[in-house]
């Protein structure tokens, strides 16, 4: 059996463990008699795409991004539109495609699934030429993407301490948008995301019913929210439930045209750029060749039940509370059937 030539692509500064003892996980458990394997590291920002482009070129079969959603995003542009397979060791602080195609978030995990070698033709998006393999975005998630790159910390207290600070003071933008070649209504929107896969990252599902696979993207608008629905949103988007949620509507595109009242910022998997007024965002089927779980659909992620509860309990407090503010005569009765209903 002729050897495939596999290279991993590993930056130093991403995880805990350091660049040594990743590097020696390797080396332990890659299989040697499928694969000829070199292990390069990145020594600057941009360095992992030049390496993927280059590798790419050389026709290597296989480059693995090691790394966080930053670094996987860089190998994955290297290798779009080629027979060079993006395989992923995860060590970042999102890990966001590699938890939507149910990798092991260990380094002997991920090799062993690299070790499987199963290969499936899956899509991507660009948003104005830059591409995204997870999302896209503008408004709140932008917002943070800034934030969180500006922090100079990494990892998910970080995130969540910026989310915090910085959420209920966020002002809404309003967007008009043209869904294959069918303009719709405009949306004044916290956020308004594309995805190409469910989440952000740290299973945070944006869009939990996006697939990689579908020959569509996932246009999600979240519109404003208040101090009380805030909980619910944040628990829907742990457990899967988000789109089920009435401040949330969800749109399939193939071809999209964002326009906007004001320039600012955009983030594609999370990296943030400034953008213009109107924005285009496209998929790309079929576009990117990824290494991926055998047993990926026997470990599909469920809800488990205190998410759930906590979600029905945050959907239910804000029924009451929307009875008690448009009909104030129901206040005592709303409360009362309320708290009857969780003591039966």
């Amino acid at each position: 059996m002729t050897k495939k030539r596999i290279i991993f692509i590993i930056n130093p500064i991403s995880g805990t463990g350091g660049k040594e003892v990743v590097s020696s996980l390797i080396e332990r458990h890659i299989d040697r008699e499928k694969y000829d394997y070199e292990l390069r590291y990145t020594e600057y920002a941009g360095h992992a795409n030049e390496m993927a482009r280059q590798f790419k070129n050389e026709g290597v079969d296989v480059v693995v991004a090691v790394g966080g959603d930053g670094t996987v995003n860089e190998v994955a542009r290297g290798v779009i539109e080629s027979n060079t397979a993006l395989g992923i060791v995860p060590c970042g602080s999102g890990n966001g495609l590699a938890r939507h195609l149910m990798l092991p978030m260990n380094v002997k995990g991920a090799v062993e699934i690299i070790n499987e070698g199963l290969v499936h033709q899956l899509d991507y998006g660009t948003i104005d030429e830059h591409p995204f393999f997870c999302t896209c975005g503008m408004g709140f998630d932008a917002f943070i993407s800034k934030k969180f790159a500006d922090a100079g910390k990494r990892g998910m207290l970080t995130y969540l301490e910026n989310v915090l600070r910085e959420g209920l003071s966020y002002e809404p933008e309003t967007y008009e948008l043209t869904l294959d070649g069918n303009e719709t209504e405009p949306y004044k929107a916290f956020l308004l995301s594309v995805a190409n896969a469910s989440q952000y990252g740290n299973d945070a599902y944006i869009a939990p019913q996006a697939s990689m696979s579908d020959g569509f993207l996932d246009v999600v608008i979240m519109e404003p929210f208040d101090f009380f629905e805030a909980p619910q949103v944040g628990i829907e988007l742990m457990n899967k439930t988000v789109d089920k949620n009435t401040k949330i509507k969800c749109f399939k595109a193939r071809d999209i045209m964002i326009r906007r009242a004001h320039s600012g910022v955009i983030h594609y998997d999370g990296d943030p750029v400034e953008a213009g007024t109107e924005l285009h965002v496209r998929l790309h089927h079929k576009g990117i060749r990824i290494i991926v779980n055998p047993m990926a659909d026997k470990k599909r992620r469920r809800p488990n039940l205190v998410q759930t509860a906590f979600s029905d309990f945050f959907r239910d407090v804000n029924v009451v509370r929307e009875e008690v503010v448009t009909n104030p005569v129901k206040k005592v009765m709303s409360i009362n059937n309320y708290i009857q209903s969780k003591l039966s």
